[in-house]
């Protein structure tokens, strides 16, 4: 039981980063094919391709609000918030990492719909701050 403790804490900062490892991969991807094609624009596929990263962030903060010392009364707790938190921030990253390369294969053949093919990203994102915003909730009810 306490070994699920510790996977809870580092769980949401591993997930995050493994998901921002794979949503920029497949967006970095898309930005390298586009760079072929494109005689402008570059810096701005490169930045997109950098967006599911946050991901990683978002679970380095979830897991220090979550560290503190794992007994049999918080390990469930800790285990459930960083577990679920972590598989959220996981699951945007990669998602944010499609909709990354939807936008620069898109704006590439169409560059002034560039800001347009960016928002399914940005609302993707809004869910990995929902779910950043409510571990850090209910962690905070989690004994210490």
């Amino acid at each position: 039981m306490i070994a699920l403790g510790w996977i809870g804490i580092y769980g949401p900062m591993a997930l995050g980063a493994i998901g921002s490892i794979v949503g920029c991969s497949i967006a970095g991807q898309a930005a390298c094919g586009a760079l072929l094609d494109t005689e402008t624009g570059h810096g701005r596929y490169i930045g997109v391709s950098a967006m599911p990263s946050s991901q990683t962030i978002y679970g380095i903060v979830v897991m220090l609000s979550l560290n503190r010392a794992v007994t049999l009364a918080n390990a469930p707790g800790l285990f459930a918030v960083g577990v679920l938190a972590g598989v959220a921030l996981f699951l945007s990253a990669l998602y944010q990492g499609r909709c990354c390369a939807s936008a620069i294969l898109v704006s590439k053949a169409k560059p002034e719909i560039f800001g347009l093919s960016v928002a399914p990203a940005a609302i993707v994102e809004g869910f990995a701050v929902f779910s950043f915003i409510f571990a850090l909730v209910v962690s905070a009810g989690i004994p210490k």
